[in-house]
C-alpha cells in the first residue's frame, strides 16, 4: 500500500491536466499567461489622440474709412464793394457754384469776369484782355484782388441787399449798340460805364428800384446780373 499511493496521486494529476486541456480546446479560451495580443480597449488606449488642428485666425476686417463730409457749395448771394484805393468798384454774384463779377472805375476801365467757386469759397474768375479776379468768400464778405490792364487792385465786397448789387443793360439805340454795366453800393452810390459801339463813358444813373434808365432819349431797363 505504501508504494501505490504516490502512483495514484500522479495519475490523478495527469487526468486533471488532460481534462483542463480538453476543456480549453472545446471553449477556445486561452490561458491568460499565454495571451500575447492586446485587447481592443488596450489598442484604443494606446492609439495616439489626434491633435486638433488650429483654425487659421480670420483676418480682421479692414476698417472702412469714414467719408469726409461733403462741403456745401457757396450760398447764392450778391456782393458789392470798393477797391482798397477807393478808385473802383467790384461786384460779384454767386449762383450754384458759379460766379460772375464786374470791375469798374466809372470812367473807362471795366471788365466782366466769370468762373467757378470752390466748396471752400475760393474763386478765380477770368475776363477779356487777360483780366483775373482771385478771391475768397469769408463769412459775409469776399476779399480778393483784380488784375486788369497792368493794374493790381485789392478789394472787399460785402454781401449786398437789394437794390444793392450788379446790373446790366444792352440794346441798340439810334443805330448804335449800347452796353451798360452798373454797381449799386450799399450807400446808394452807383459806379458804371456805358459803351456806345465800344466807346466807354460814365453811365447815367438807374432807378435802383426798377432798373429804369434813359439813354439818348430811349428808356431801357437795367436788370440784375447772375451767372
Amino acid at each position: 500500500m505504501k508504494r501505490t499511493g504516490p502512483l495514484f496521486t500522479l495519475l490523478a494529476g495527469l487526468l486533471l491536466a488532460l481534462f483542463m486541456l480538453s476543456l480549453n480546446a472545446t471553449t477556445g479560451t486561452k490561458p491568460a499567461s499565454t495571451s500575447q495580443a492586446d485587447s481592443p480597449a488596450d489598442k484604443v488606449s494606446q492609439s495616439p489622440t489626434p491633435t486638433a488642428s488650429k483654425a487659421s485666425p480670420s483676418p480682421a476686417p479692414s476698417a472702412t474709412p469714414s467719408a469726409s463730409p461733403t462741403k456745401a457749395p457757396a450760398p447764392n448771394a450778391d456782393y458789392a464793394g470798393r477797391t482798397d484805393d477807393d478808385s473802383s468798384a467790384v461786384s460779384v454774384s454767386l449762383r450754384d457754384g458759379r460766379a460772375i463779377a464786374y470791375f469798374c472805375d466809372g470812367r473807362d476801365k471795366e471788365s466782366w469776369l466769370k468762373g467757378d467757386v470752390g466748396a471752400d469759397g475760393s474763386m478765380k474768375l477770368t475776363g477779356d484782355g487777360g483780366s483775373v479776379l482771385n478771391g475768397a468768400l469769408k463769412g459775409k464778405s469776399i476779399r480778393g484782388t483784380v488784375d486788369i490792364e497792368g493794374g493790381h487792385y485789392a478789394f472787399t465786397a460785402d454781401k449786398a441787399v437789394k437794390p444793392s448789387g450788379l446790373y446790366r443793360a444792352t440794346a441798340t439805340v439810334r443805330d448804335a449798340k449800347v452796353d451798360g454795366g452798373w454797381i449799386v453800393l450799399s450807400t446808394g452810390e452807383q459806379v458804371g460805364i456805358l459803351r456806345r459801339d465800344g466807346k466807354p463813358s460814365p453811365a447815367p444813373r438807374i432807378d435802383p428800384e426798377t432798373g429804369a434808365v434813359t439813354i439818348d432819349g430811349q428808356r431801357l431797363t437795367a436788370r440784375p446780373v447772375t451767372p
